[in-house]
C-alpha cells in the first residue's frame, strides 16, 4: 500500500505546488491527498481530492485516518489545530511556519509528539525552511557561531497585462503581519521586539544578479524563533530576518501600512481621524480596515503575462563567526529563477521543501525522531541540496576572512 500523504490547503497556490511536486518526483510511489474546503483550483490535479474544514475536528479526523504525513499549507493561524489532527491521526506533520509567535506556541506541543512517537517539522518552505539549512549550511566548519543574519531578495520584472495594483506571491493576510506586527529579533543574547519597518532596522544588501542592491526591512518570521536555540552552544549573540521586494511594491505596501490599511481593528466612523473602536453597525459585524482592503483586491481579476516571466528570488543565511581564532563571513544562497521547478518560478522554493521533506523521511535519509524540530536540526543538507538542485535551484556558498581592525 501506497504512504498516503494529505495537504491541508492543497487548492491553494503552494498547495498545488507541493502536491505536483510530489506527483513529479515520487514516481507514483505516494498516494498525494488534496484537502480544502474549495477543490475547485486543484481540479487538473490527479490526487485525492478530499474536502476539510480545519477547524472541525471530525472533518480533520475522516480526511487525516491512515496518513502517513499532514502537511499544512494552510495560513499560520490554522498550524495548532492541524497539529492536533496529526496527533489525533498518528500522522507525522509539516507546516511552512507560524509566523514566530505561533511557532513558539507549537513548540510547547513537543512532549505530546513524542509520547505519540511521530515527527512534526515547523516551518520546511522557503523562509523558514530552506533558509534555516542555508544557515547550517553556512556555519558548518565554524567553531563559534556569532550572528545569524537570514535574507530574502525578490524582484519581478515581468511585464504585465491588465496588472493589478498589488500584486502578491503568496498569502496577502500573512505578507501584510509579517509588515505591521512588531518584528522578533535576538540581539545580545534575549529576543527582543521591534517596530515594523523600522528605518533604523533597514539595511541595503546586494544580492548577486539579476536581483542586484536591494533594501531590506526586518519583519515578523519564524527564524528567529528556533535558530537562537540551534547556536546557542556555539556562543551566537544576534539572529535576525529581513526581506525586500521591488522598490515600487515596497513604496505601496509602506504606504498602505502607514495609511492604517493593514490594520486589523475595527475600522473607526467617529469622522475624527483616530482609529478608536466602535459598535458593529446594524445587521453586521465592524469591518476592518484590512478586511476592506482584501475584499478590494480580490475584484481584479489574475494578470495576465506578456512575453516571458521574469521573476526571481534569493534566499540568503550570512553567518559571522570564527575558525581557528580568524573572523569568518560566509554567505550561503539558494537561488530560484523563472524557470526553477520546470517553469513553475520562484514559488518553488516554498512549494518543493515540504515534498522534499516528505520523501527523505520516507526514504530514510532524514531518520525520523520522535517530537517537535525546526528545519536546521534535522533536515541532512547534503540530500536536501541535491533535491533542490534538482528542482533547477542553485546554491551557493562563499567564505571569506574578516580582516583585522588596526
Amino acid at each position: 500500500m501506497k504512504p498516503r500523504v494529505v495537504i491541508l490547503g492543497g487548492a491553494g497556490a503552494m498547495g498545488r505546488i507541493t502536491a505536483a511536486d510530489v506527483l513529479r518526483t515520487s514516481g507514483g510511489s505516494i498516494e498525494v491527498v488534496v484537502a480544502d474546503r474549495d477543490l475547485t483550483a486543484a481540479a487538473s490535479l490527479d490526487v485525492t481530492k478530499a474536502p476539510v474544514d480545519v477547524a472541525d475536528p471530525e472533518s480533520l479526523r475522516r480526511v487525516l485516518d491512515g496518513a502517513f504525513a499532514v502537511i499544512a499549507s494552510l495560513p499560520y493561524r490554522f498550524n495548532l489545530p492541524a497539529m492536533r489532527g496529526a496527533l489525533a491521526a498518528g500522522a507525522h506533520y509539516l507546516d511552512l511556519g507560524g509566523l514566530f509567535h505561533v511557532t513558539r506556541q507549537q513548540l510547547e506541543l513537543d512532549a505530546e509528539f513524542r509520547q505519540a512517537g511521530t515527527m512534526g517539522l515547523l516551518g520546511i518552505g522557503s523562509a523558514p525552511g530552506i533558509i534555516n539549512v542555508l544557515a547550517v549550511l553556512a556555519a558548518r566548519d565554524l567553531d563559534v557561531v556569532r550572528e545569524v543574519h537570514c535574507l530574502v531578495g525578490s524582484v519581478d520584472r515581468t511585464r504585465y497585462r491588465e496588472a493589478p495594483p498589488l500584486g502578491f506571491g503568496y498569502s496577502v493576510d500573512t505578507l501584510l503581519d509579517e509588515f505591521v506586527m512588531p518584528s522578533a529579533v535576538f540581539r545580545n543574547g534575549a529576543f527582543a521586539m521591534v517596530p515594523a519597518l523600522a528605518p533604523s532596522e533597514r539595511l541595503e544588501v546586494r544580492f548577486p544578479p539579476p536581483i542586484g542592491k536591494l533594501v531590506v526591512d526586518t519583519t515578523l518570521h519564524s527564524e528567529v524563533a528556533t535558530l537562537p536555540l540551534h547556536f546557542a552552544t556555539r556562543g551566537v549573540r544576534e539572529v535576525t530576518f529581513r526581506q525586500g521586494f521591488d522598490r515600487d511594491f515596497m513604496e505601496k505596501l509602506r504606504f498602505l501600512v502607514e495609511l492604517g490599511l493593514a490594520d486589523t481593528g475595527p475600522l473607526s466612523s467617529a469622522g475624527n481621524g483616530r482609529p478608536e473602536e466602535i459598535s458593529s453597525p446594524p445587521g453586521g459585524e465592524a469591518t476592518s480596515p484590512r478586511q476592506t482592503l482584501l475584499s478590494l483586491l480580490s475584484r481584479f481579476p489574475a494578470a495576465k503575462v506578456v512575453g516571458k516571466p521574469a521573476r526571481y528570488e534569493v534566499l540568503r543565511a550570512w553567518v559571522r563567526g570564527r575558525r581557528g581564532g580568524r573572523a569568518i563571513s560566509v554567505t550561503a544562497d539558494c537561488h530560484a529563477g523563472p524557470g526553477a521547478g520546470q517553469g513553475v518560478g520562484p514559488d518553488i522554493d516554498t512549494g518543493a521543501p515540504p515534498s522534499i521533506a516528505v520523501q527523505l523521511m520516507l526514504s530514510g535519509e532524514l531518520p525520523i525522531r520522535p517530537g517537535l524540530w525546526a528545519p536546521e536540526q534535522v533536515i541532512p543538507v547534503e540530500p536536501f541540496v541535491r533535491e533542490l538542485t534538482r528542482r533547477g535551484m542553485k546554491v551557493t556558498r562563499h567564505a571569506r576572512a574578516v580582516p583585522r581592525r588596526r
